[in-house]
């Protein structure tokens, strides 16, 4: 097998003598690209940010911006990453360099102060700027959306990026203010290129393994073989085990770039997701067609966050207050299960059993996500933190709706942060069904969405705030409903 190898800023440079729990943040920062900076280590702040080079959805390649304190660098074997360092243009033999488009904008309109942030603020612009349909929908004369440029540049790129020290308006106007590629740009022509592959990977040291099997078969060959190994896709939970617990393990299997773990198809009667698809490929590969989800994703983390993190992975790790599971409930969507005897497809709702546990047995893997058509009309995902983005909620609440001839036919609402596991709300919505939908009826059904599940009192929000915020999300659906009925 061919020693692990990564392309830092166009050069192939060994993975060897890193340990395979080591992060792509960390191994930049010992060749001397100290650009890219730790500030939480858990994938928040976006100081780590780099660029790379994944299968796109619109062209052959997609630059991507993901944090590089999450990632470790054995699963960026054979792939392509661009370092702030790696942007800027000539510089050889003394000459000054040419700075990045995003570079000069930050600079000219004062963009950056302590500078810590910076490099990371300029990767995920970056990673915007060479967005292939960033200019496909603006409207200059538009100027009611205001996270969105006349340049179509989508602030929410920045979301991961929470340093401010030199306010918004600054790095806003650098965002909105570049252009677009120009045609000798050679990262906008390396676009039309074909992405790396994805290459097989063994990689040992110190007692420690990483392996990237080459086919599903594989892989839970492996798992049968290694009931102890780690199942890891985008690594944005098991990176933040790494950096704040010390988590180390004997074996790590990355399953994020098996195939059969990526595909994405619309049947006649379901949506069929892929595990390992990431939460951004997701959002723009069903372009809408799925509203509960299309109004989960801006609300989920952050788009460096959503650039790695996948399905499987909030799912495989049973999180109550995971934000994808209350919008599946909700949609009553089902998991494939496979292993090396074959497969089984599991209810959402007879998924979990307990506080980070499952139906899921040692050796199997989450090979999909089944979402049931025809889809519910009226959705609403209400999420309640204390940012808007970026954050963890306190509770979360999906409703997907049958309303016909003013009566609810059919009522499914997923709840997350109240009990040890995600839940559906089964008396809310049995006090909903065959009812007409009216303001009485809704707040009989919020009496009953408050006694729901079992809060607890923490950090983030009291048991009393939580069972409140219950009834209140659905008083708040029905105004929203009426108002648009009315409208």
């Amino acid at each position: 097998m061919v020693a692990a190898r990564i392309t830092v800023n166009g050069r192939e440079t060994p993975i060897s003598p890193a340990a395979p729990h080591t992060t792509v943040l960390d191994f930049l920062r010992e060749r001397g690209l100290t650009g890219t900076k730790e500030g939480c280590a858990e994938g928040e702040c976006g100081a780590c940010s780099v660029m790379v080079a994944r299968p796109g959805v619109n062209r052959p390649t997609d630059w991507v911006a993901v944090n590089a304190c999450l990632v470790p660098v054995a699963a960026l074997d054979g792939q392509e990453v661009i370092t702030s360092e790696g942007l800027a243009t000539g510089g050889a033999a003394g000459t000054p360099a040419t700075l990045h488009p995003v570079q000069q904008e930050m600079a000219v309109r004062g963009g950056s102060q302590c500078g810590y942030c910076t490099p990371g603020f300029i990767c995920s612009m970056a990673a915007e700027y060479y967005r292939p349909d960033r200019c496909a929908h603006p409207d200059p004369a538009d100027d009611t959306d205001p996270e969105h440029g006349p340049n179509g540049f989508d602030l929410h790129a920045l979301s991961g990026n929470l340093c401010r020290c030199t306010g918004y308006r600054p790095i806003r106007d650098a965002a909105f203010a570049v252009g677009t590629p120009t045609e000798d740009d050679a990262l906008a022509q390396r676009r039309e290129q074909s992405p790396p592959e994805a290459v097989a990977t063994e990689y040992t040291r110190d007692d420690s393994t990483f392996l990237r099997p080459g086919t599903l078969a594989e892989a839970l060959r492996l798992l049968r073989e290694r009931p102890d190994a780690v199942v890891v896709a985008g690594s944005t939970d098991w990176g933040v085990e790494v950096n704040i617990r010390a988590r180390r393990e004997k074996c790590v299997v990355a399953v994020d770039r098996l195939p059969e773990l990526r595909s994405l198809r619309v049947e006649s009667d379901h949506i069929e997701i892929g595990a390992a698809q990431t939460l951004t490929e997701i959002e723009r590969r069903l372009d809408g067609r799925v509203p509960l989800l299309a109004e989960l994703f801006p609300q989920f983390a952050s788009r460096l966050i959503r650039n790695s993190a996948t399905l499987g992975g909030n799912l495989g790790t049973g999180s109550p207050i995971g934000d994808s599971p209350p919008v599946l409930l909700a949609l009553e969507a089902s998991v494939v299960l496979a292993d090396a005897d074959g497969e089984r497809e599991v209810p959402l709702s007879d998924y979990f059993t307990g506080y980070r546990q499952s139906v899921r047995r040692p050796g199997e893997l989450i090979r999909s996500v089944r979402i049931p058509l025809p889809l519910s009309p009226v959705t609403a995902f209400h999420k309640i933190a204390k940012r808007r983005f970026d954050d963890i909620s306190s509770v979360a609440v999906a409703f997907a709706l049958d309303i016909e001839d003013g009566t609810v036919r059919k009522a499914r609402i997923g709840l997350g942060g109240v009990a040890a596991t995600p839940v559906r709300a089964l008396a809310a919505e049995a006090a909903l069904e065959g009812k007409p939908w009216t303001a009485a009826t809704v707040a009989a059904a919020a009496r009953m969405l408050r006694s729901q599940g079992t809060p607890m009192n923490d950090h983030r929000a009291s048991a009393g705030y939580r069972s409140a915020m219950l009834g209140q999300s659905l008083l708040k659906l029905y105004a929203q409903t009426t108002e648009a009925v009315s409208a």
